[in-house]
C-alpha cells in the first residue's frame, strides 16, 4: 500500500511541476515589486484547462501526502535496526598501564636580572 501511494505521489509531483511551468505569466517584472494592478485571477479569469489541472494535481498531492503519512505511521514498529546491533568484543587484550610518576613541581619563577639559583 505504501509503495502504491508513494508511486502515485511521485507521479503527481512531476506532473504538478510540469503544469506549473507550462502556465504563462500574466504580468511583467513589476509583479516582483508589488506593481500588479490586475484582479486576483488576472485578466483571463479563473478558467482554463491548465489552471484546473493544476488545482486537481495539487489536491491529489495533498491527499497522497496525508495518506502516506497516515499509513506509514500506523504500522507498528516492532522491529528496529538499532536494537539488532551487537557490540563486538575486542580480540586484543587491553593492557593496563602503571600510574605515571609524579611530575616535579616547578621551581620559583626567576626574574630576568636575577642570577640562576643553585639546586
Amino acid at each position: 500500500m505504501q509503495t502504491l501511494i508513494l508511486t502515485l505521489h511521485i507521479i503527481v509531483c512531476v506532473l504538478l511541476v510540469i503544469l506549473v511551468l507550462l502556465q504563462a505569466g500574466k504580468e511583467g517584472m513589476g509583479v516582483i515589486f508589488g506593481g500588479g494592478s490586475s484582479s486576483v485571477f488576472g485578466s483571463g479569469g479563473a478558467g482554463g484547462i491548465l489552471a484546473k489541472l493544476t488545482a486537481l494535481m495539487a489536491l491529489i498531492f495533498v491527499i497522497t501526502s496525508l495518506s502516506y503519512t497516515y499509513v506509514s505511521s500506523s504500522r507498528p514498529s516492532s522491529e528496529s535496526v538499532i536494537l539488532k546491533t551487537t557490540i563486538e568484543e575486542s580480540s586484543v587484550p587491553v593492557q593496563v598501564l602503571p600510574p605515571a610518576a609524579p611530575k616535579p613541581t616547578p621551581a620559583e619563577p626567576q626574574n630576568a636580572g636575577d642570577p640562576p639559583k643553585a639546586p
